[in-house]
């Protein structure tokens, strides 16, 4: 099994294995899926106090909000990934 960890800002990583889609919180939809992860114990705060511009959603359900922007994130995810194809 391969472990890949990605860093989502401020020393905060997210095992990449787990991680089903990086999202924009501007939608309804996704704004909805906040509030019943907040409602459901299964929102992780990572933003620190700033403003949320990424919304993680992992296969178990959790709900991950991170500060920096969803393509930052997803360019990290591709970049570890490259770097462990060639291993």
């Amino acid at each position: 099994m391969d472990i890949r960890l990605i860093n989502i800002g401020f020393g905060n990583i997210v095992f990449a294995n787990r991680v089903i889609a990086i999202v924009s919180p501007e939608s309804a939809p996704i704004k909805r899926i906040i509030t019943d992860a907040r409602d459901s114990k299964q929102l992780i705060d990572a933003t620190y106090g700033r403003r949320t511009r990424a919304v993680i959603i992992t296969d178990s359900g959790h709900v991950i909000l991170s500060a920096i922007q969803p393509e930052t994130v997803a360019n990290r995810f591709m970049t570890s990934k490259d770097a462990h194809s060639e291993d």
